[in-house]
């Protein structure tokens, strides 16, 4: 029953430790809400001392001790001294902890003062209007979503008000004590127990929800923020599509789900990589794909492509299917002849330095697939299934024998043009041409020869 209720107050309990990363992005936030709240107070003080210096003095004429002006200057200064540190990156514990207690010590003083400054018995304070502002002090400390600080500004400043309750009962004098009266104790300079009282419950009540709204809203933060930095590492391992469709997708995912869309598939390898990988140095081999993949993928993916999956030395991309449009044919096909060209200047600067030269094969087809999750439930894939698939990677094996570069079937190739695709140069039509592995000749494009 307790454990339902506590849940129920403060929200499901966060299970397993924060990654460092998650924890620092976390941490900067609560920096940035540091220098919002230290700005925020010096514009408190400075309205305080601005208000004080064009109102009306009214000191008892053998009154010449005025504290106000030195507590004012005083909190001023440290609040100052406390946005440059800040901004220097200096937070430390015990100094916020300090900070809190400064704002309630100089509310409580500044408050303490009017019987002084009006020359009236001590209860006369615990009618100011300035109690007001603790529950600003008290608010302010939630911007930094740490339930410990708004306990402490709240825990402060009810034993201060307690303390000044107490010290008004001591300075009961000339008839001037504690009454149960209510109109006396708003005619007079008399002490009230329970309004007072009322006031400290006040101040602790809405410390405790503002605390307990600040436990609940910090799991959703941190739950913001792990959310944020997952769908920052799923772009890594996934295209930026795909990694939307998984955070972004209204309920969970699950295997066996999917929709046809009208799509074009482009595979692209490096030819001979299987004797180049037999023969070079694992790191080196890493290195040598991860260079050929960086930028083989900022072009599929400047182009509106999705990266399906990393094939060895082999992508195979999608238009069209993570995120439908009306292009993909033309999109994929303008893809490979800007893929060509930066293929040619890897190649030159390969030459320049001396090493191998390698070349990269292309091939596009276009169709209806079945775009969706495949796998079990605790591990999925997003994939792409249909004849444009298959055909796509028998076009990519039929650059071989046909001693080319990049091909693609006629049909994809009118669908682009028709899409608003413009080849930069008439390319060549070999028409029924056999490809191995399909039923049927097929018309085959030559993108490049």
């Amino acid at each position: 029953m307790w454990q339902r209720l506590k849940i129920a107050i403060t929200g499901e309990p966060q299970t397993g430790q924060l990654p460092d990363r998650v924890q620092h992005v976390i941490e900067a936030q609560q920096v940035e809400s540091e220098r919002l709240i230290g700005w925020a107070q010096l514009v408190v003080g400075v309205t305080w001392a601005v208000l004080y210096a064009v109102a009306p003095k009214t000191f008892s004429a053998d009154e010449t001790f005025a504290p106000v002006p030195f507590a004012l200057a005083l909190y001023i200064g440290f609040t100052v001294l406390r946005v440059l540190l800040l901004r220097r990156g200096y937070v430390r514990n015990w100094f916020l902890s300090l900070s809190v207690m400064a704002d309630m010590a100089l509310l409580m003083g500044l408050i303490w003062s009017f019987h002084l400054q009006y020359d009236q018995p001590a209860a006369f304070y615990l009618k100011a209007p300035t109690l007001l502002y603790v529950f600003i002090f008290i608010a302010l400390r939630a911007l930094r979503f740490s339930p410990s600080y708004v306990l402490l500004a709240g825990g402060v400043a009810a034993c201060g008000w307690l303390a000044m309750v107490y010290y008004a009962m001591l300075d009961a004098t000339d008839g001037m004590g504690v009454t149960r009266n209510y109109i006396e104790y708003m005619t007079a300079s008399k002490v009230l127990l329970g309004a007072e009282f009322d006031k400290v419950i006040t101040i602790l009540l809405t410390t405790l929800i503002l605390a307990v709204a600040i436990v609940r809203a910090r799991k959703l933060l941190v739950a913001s923020v792990v959310e944020g930095a997952a769908h920052t590492d799923l772009s890594r391992f996934f295209s930026p599509q795909v990694a939307e469709q998984i955070t972004g997708a209204e309920r969970m995912i699950q295997p066996g789900e999917g929709e046809m869309r009208d799509a074009a598939v482009l595979i692209c390898d490096i030819r001979s990589f299987t004797p180049l990988a037999m023969r070079s140095e694992p790191n080196a081999l890493m290195r040598l794909l991860a260079d050929y993949q960086s930028r083989m993928v900022a072009v599929i993916q400047r182009h509106g492509g999705t990266v399906d999956k990393f094939l060895g030395d082999g992508i195979l991309a999608t238009f069209g299917a993570a995120l439908p449009t009306r292009t993909y044919a033309a999109d994929a096909l303008t893809a490979v002849a800007e893929m060509r060209r930066v293929a040619a200047d890897w190649r030159a600067e390969r030459a320049a330095a001396g090493q191998p030269p390698l070349d990269i094969g292309f091939a596009v087809a276009a169709g209806p697939v079945l775009f969706g999750a495949v796998g079990g439930t605790d591990r999925l894939e997003f994939t792409v299934i249909g004849d444009a698939v298959n055909l796509a990677a028998k076009l990519e094996d039929a650059n071989k024998v046909e001693r080319v570069t990049a091909l693609t079937d006629a049909t994809t190739f009118d669908l682009a043009r028709a899409q608003g695709f413009r080849p930069d140069t008439e390319p060549q039509c070999r028409p029924a041409t056999a490809v191995a592995g399909t039923a049927a000749p097929v018309d085959l494009v030559v993108l490049a020869p």
